[in-house]
């Protein structure tokens, strides 16, 4: 007698729970996120083993590259634009307001304030290549670092420094920052470095 063969009946699963699921946890990443600002310069900045974060708001950050170049920025749109405007009228400069706006947009620079509006003319993605990034005089001649930390200042007392240096940046250019810094009497700030991972602690042993 011939086999009586039975029916393959296909499982269907219900994927719409696992959908909602899914989309739930994909808004809830994307409202919790903090996005990580574009920084000026490209820096490999020196591990340690200190897990103190720093704040993520009211930041004066300058970051110096690994060929000694100064970059600067400071968060607030509102903030910028009048750091920018009592700079350029310290300088002599008139910089209007499609350049303010454009400034406020501006994370970070390291361009002399002769050529600030040369930079703001420039396409968002051009500003980055390293022509245009001479980095911002810090010498005793012109010390024009010492000028935005000082107009920075005096826009509001709540910033906190935070310097983010290369571990290939030549001492010098780090002295001449810290004198800088000490000749304004700004003597606490935060140095951002890596984490150190175990890996790196047993290389060191």
């Amino acid at each position: 007698m011939p086999k009586v063969k039975i029916p393959r009946k296909s499982a269907v699963v219900d994927m719409t729970a696992m959908c909602d699921v899914a989309f739930l946890l994909l808004t809830f990443f994307m409202l919790t996120s903090n996005f990580t600002n574009k920084e000026a310069a490209v820096i490999n900045a020196p591990s340690s083993i200190s897990e103190i974060k720093i704040p993520e708001r009211n930041i004066m950050l300058v970051l110096v590259d690994a060929n000694g170049k100064l970059f600067f920025g400071i968060d607030g749109q509102e903030n910028r634009m009048a750091l920018l405007e009592k700079m350029g009228a310290l300088y002599n400069i008139n910089f209007n307001q499609n350049e303010l706006k454009e400034f406020s947009l501006v994370n970070s620079f390291g361009v002399p304030i002769s050529q600030m509006k040369s930079f703001l003319a420039l396409k968002p993605e051009e500003r980055d290549t390293p022509v245009y990034a001479p980095g911002i005089p810090c010498d005793s001649l012109d010390n024009q670092l010492k000028n935005w930390v000082s107009i920075t200042r005096s826009i509001s007392k709540e910033y906190r420094i935070a310097i983010k240096a290369d571990q290939a940046t030549p001492y010098p250019t780090i002295r001449k920052l810290m004198a800088t810094l000490q000749g304004l009497s700004e003597n606490r700030y935060n140095l951002i470095t890596t984490l150190e991972t175990s890996a790196d602690l047993d290389n060191k042993q």
